[in-house]
């Protein structure tokens, strides 16, 4: 197995794992990485001896000894960066989100195809095994079909000052349900609020309307004294929870329900609402590192083994809703439609 070569641009939040990752899986190996901050080189270089250290990514893209790229930058440089490395003919892996603007990520989304490379961004939860296991459990029909979905992701920070708590947490959620229903929101509408930096909601409740009367809401904040990552999807026969901070047991499938039934009485027919309240069923789940089968999943895709689930064109939706929410609030809550 030929093993790839790989840089990584950003040794911030994110980049350091993604070295990590890259550097311990079997078939891959970073050579280099590039960092406007001179100490988070110089902590590179202690932790993996012998990497090549840059400031200007742009060298980076001229060595062809470089095979494939992880963009690890803030999200308004992802844009240029993620389109010059395609030009260079480098197989690239982004954070989410791929960019600020939808037109642009579907731009990108082109060009990757035209180039024939491969282009992933990390929507790193639909590689958690808990989610996996709850879009299994929605494809069997095992909950019926879902009328309704909420999200809450909360912590106190880490706080940005580049997007607002939408494109930081929000497009986790978004790629979640996208990638559960099969296809973006058709209207979306927002409200929020801007409590530590003027014009950047660090609190933002969304409400996405999803085609065939599914809809979906999520509450996101930098402001809140608890760390929270929990799904509710609730269908027609059953509902599911999912809590990442349950280790062992994130999922929990409730046999509980309601429904209205036809009755009849001396005076005709009315509507009698029936409920049940049942079994609670918890999956198990193997656990593994989101992180890893996210790296693993792109080099599967750049070996040609398996195709990428979060391609140019999926981001694109992911993209299109936060521009969508973005919108909305700046309208006052208004609903806007997602294109």
């Amino acid at each position: 197995m030929r093993v790839l070569n790989v840089a990584v641009i950003g040794c911030g939040g994110w980049g350091p794992n993604q070295v990590r990752i890259f550097s311990t899986l079997p078939g891959s190996k970073v050579v280099a990485v590039a960092d406007l901050d001179v100490d988070r080189l110089r902590r590179m270089a202690e932790m993996w001896p012998g990497i090549a250290l840059e400031r200007d990514w742009h060298r980076l893209l001229t060595m062809d000894t470089i095979d494939a790229v992880v963009v690890a930058t803030p999200t308004s440089t992802h844009g240029q960066i993620v389109r010059e490395a395609l030009e260079a003919g480098k197989h690239v892996l982004c954070e989410k989100p791929l960019c600020l603007v939808s037109d642009e990520a579907r731009a990108l989304a082109a060009l990757a195809l035209q180039a024939r490379r491969v282009l992933m961004v990390g929507h790193v939860f639909l590689f958690n095994a808990g989610i996996a296991k709850l879009r299994e459990l929605v494809a069997a029909g095992e909950l019926g079909e879902l009328r309704y979905l909420s999200a809450v992701r909360t912590n106190l920070g880490p706080v940005r000052n580049d997007v607002n708590v939408a494109y930081d947490l929000a497009a986790h959620d978004i790629s979640i349900f996208n990638w559960i229903l099969g296809e973006p929101p058709a209207h979306v509408s927002a409200t929020g609020g801007s409590y530590l930096h003027s014009g950047v909601e660090d609190v933002v409740f969304a409400s996405l309307e999803y085609p065939g009367n599914r809809l979906a809401a999520i509450q996101v904040s930098w402001l809140n004294p608890r760390k929270v990552r929990q799904i509710t999807m609730v269908g027609s026969r059953k509902m599911a929870t999912w809590d990442d901070l349950e280790l062992t047991t994130p999922i929990a499938v409730y046999d509980c329900g309601a429904a209205t039934e036809a009755d009849y009485g001396d005076y005709g027919e009315f509507l009698r609402v029936s409920m049940w309240d049942e079994d609670v069923h918890l999956p198990k789940v193997r656990m593994e590192e989101p992180l890893k089968v996210q790296a693993r999943s792109f080099l599967e895709a750049v070996r040609g083994e398996r195709p990428v689930i979060s391609d140019g064109a999926f981001a694109a939706g992911v993209v299109a809703t936060l521009e969508a929410i973005s919108v909305s609030l700046r309208s006052g809550n208004a609903r806007i439609p997602v294109r």
